[in-house]
């Protein structure tokens, strides 16, 4: 099943965040996306062209995320919005960040054309 088909679930206190390897393998699942130099987060860059598509984008972002209960870190300005993703609860990754990661690129390919 892909990561955009799945829920996120709720992830423990104390539970191991994932290690780089495993981090890097599933990166691949979710094009475009990035990690962190220290291994703990995931991101992406979006353009659009202008501001009012940025910040539709990072409502609707948001709205995926409240749905999920898993919250990014977006920040927008005139022709991008950066989405990241991390897991505060473990203090780095978890399958749950790349779930919504695969959720986000199905936003950005779904929107309509120029926005």
């Amino acid at each position: 099943m892909a990561f955009a088909d799945k829920k996120c679930v709720p992830c423990t206190a104390g539970a191991a965040p994932l290690g780089r390897d495993q981090a890097i393998r599933m990166l691949e699942e979710v094009p475009g996306w990035s990690l962190s130099e220290d291994g703990s987060r995931i991101l992406r860059r979006f353009e659009f062209p202008d501001f009012a598509a940025a910040m539709s984008f990072a409502g609707r972002i948001g709205e995926v995320a409240e749905s999920e209960g898993h919250h990014p870190e977006i920040t927008f300005g005139w022709g991008y919005c950066t989405v990241t993703f991390w897991t505060h609860k473990i203090g780095g990754l978890h399958e749950n960040d790349f779930k919504l990661a695969a959720k986000t690129n199905e936003a950005f390919e779904r929107r309509k054309p120029g926005k």
